[in-house]
């Protein structure tokens, strides 16, 4: 494969895991990224099984992933005077490795830099297939031709919208939204977090797994589809604290560390249906692909997503067409199985109904449904065999 060109969109999880292995099978990868570097720190994600952990033995980052792994994170949910009404234990939301995004990018791109060429603070503006290959004009203005592009740029993925169409096509919204921004740790509160339900919507803070004075604020809440600019900060401010407005507890301490939040994560409950992941050169992974914004187990299946689609693309032996086929038919059920637990999350974090929330809460109180529910997320990060690339290749 030396010498076959491939730009990917996105440096997050899937765009650098898929890089590496390109890498490794002879590609001369390029990712574009539209952040000006980098994103450090962020919402910690998790990886569990031997599926997830063996891809990430392999790569030979699995062992530095532990050496800054959080520990996992308990979820602790209070009345208004704090009284403790259910906990998770942190390998619910943890896993067996629990690791903040920013790291988990960093070190996935350092594994593969030896072989790739980052492009940063750009983006795919417009995409051209020829019979040669995919002429592509970046946002900045350069223009070059690519032998494949992959989208790996999330659940809002431009390649996706420039390849196969709107994305109100594609992602559908699950009635909630979740926003998230950094707060003083002025509360002297561990890793843990502390969640306090109303019907309909959650508030959470957990202080910092690195940093003693720096404390994460976390809300979701059930709404119809709203319309907002996602590049809009103030806008995405504004919708938070209309929905917030009035309650007690900690709410109004944390709204006001939204006013000087230089950064917010704001985002739709969705999940990604798109039944062909592929179109000529041009092929989606990860999130872009079957995304679930919570609960989907994302970050696991864009690890073995990535290793799949770099190891297909290798063994057809430059039949792209062949490859994006045996790709999408290999990893598919395994995606939407993992997808499914992206439905329900967030209906767990915000029942709509007090009723729903003291169910809730009375069911993970009972060791039998924490278990069941562990079991449940375990079977959905298993359940696949994968291919050994590498030594059929030889």
């Amino acid at each position: 494969m030396n010498g076959r060109t491939v730009l990917i969109s996105g440096a997050s999880i899937a765009g650098p895991a898929l890089a590496y292995w390109l890498g490794r099978h002879g590609f001369r990868p390029t990712i574009v990224e539209i952040a000006p570097a980098l994103r450090t720190g962020g919402n910690a994600v998790d990886y569990r099984g031997p599926v997830h952990l063996g891809l990430l033995s392999r790569m030979g980052v699995l062992e530095e992933l532990r050496a800054v792994q959080t520990g996992g994170t308990a979820m602790r949910f209070v009345d208004e005077h704090d009284r403790r009404l259910m906990e998770m234990p942190s390998d619910f939301a943890g896993g067996d490795v629990e690791i903040l995004r920013g790291d988990l990018s960093r070190i996935l791109c350092a594994a593969g830099a030896e072989w790739t060429e980052y492009l940063f603070g750009d983006s795919i503006a417009a995409l051209d297939e020829t019979p040669d290959g995919v002429d592509v004009t970046f946002a900045g203005g350069a223009r070059r031709t690519f032998d494949l592009v992959i989208g790996a740029d999330g659940v809002h993925s431009a390649v996706r919208r420039l390849t196969f169409g709107p994305e109100r096509q594609f992602v559908r919204h699950l009635g909630y939204y979740v926003a998230g921004w950094d707060v003083p740790n002025d509360l002297g509160l561990g890793r843990d977090t502390l969640n306090y339900n109303v019907p309909g919507r959650l508030v959470s803070i957990g202080g910092d797994h690195r940093d003693p004075d720096r404390a994460g604020a976390f809300v979701a809440f059930a709404s119809p589809e709203i319309a907002y600019d996602r590049h809009d900060l103030s806008a995405q401010k504004r919708i938070v604290r209309e929905r917030f407005a009035g309650l007690g507890w900690r709410v109004p301490r944390l709204l006001d560390a939204l006013d000087t939040a230089d950064d917010l994560y704001f985002d739709q409950i969705c999940r990604v249906d798109i039944d062909t992941w592929h179109r000529g050169r041009i092929a989606l992974v990860g999130d872009a692909a079957c995304g679930a914004t919570i609960g989907g187990m994302g970050n696991g299946t864009a690890v073995v997503a990535a290793y799949v689609l770099a190891g297909e693309l290798a063994a057809a032996g430059g039949d792209h067409a062949a490859a994006f086929t045996r790709y999408q038919a290999r990893i598919g059920a395994f995606a939407r199985r993992a997808q499914r637990g992206g439905g329900g999350a967030g209906r767990f974090l915000a029942p709509r109904r007090a009723y729903g929330i003291r169910v809730r809460n009375w069911l993970h109180n009972q060791g039998w449904f924490m278990a069941l529910t562990m079991r449940v997320a375990g079977d959905r990060s298993a359940g696949i065999d994968l291919p050994d690339y590498e030594a059929t290749l030889v």
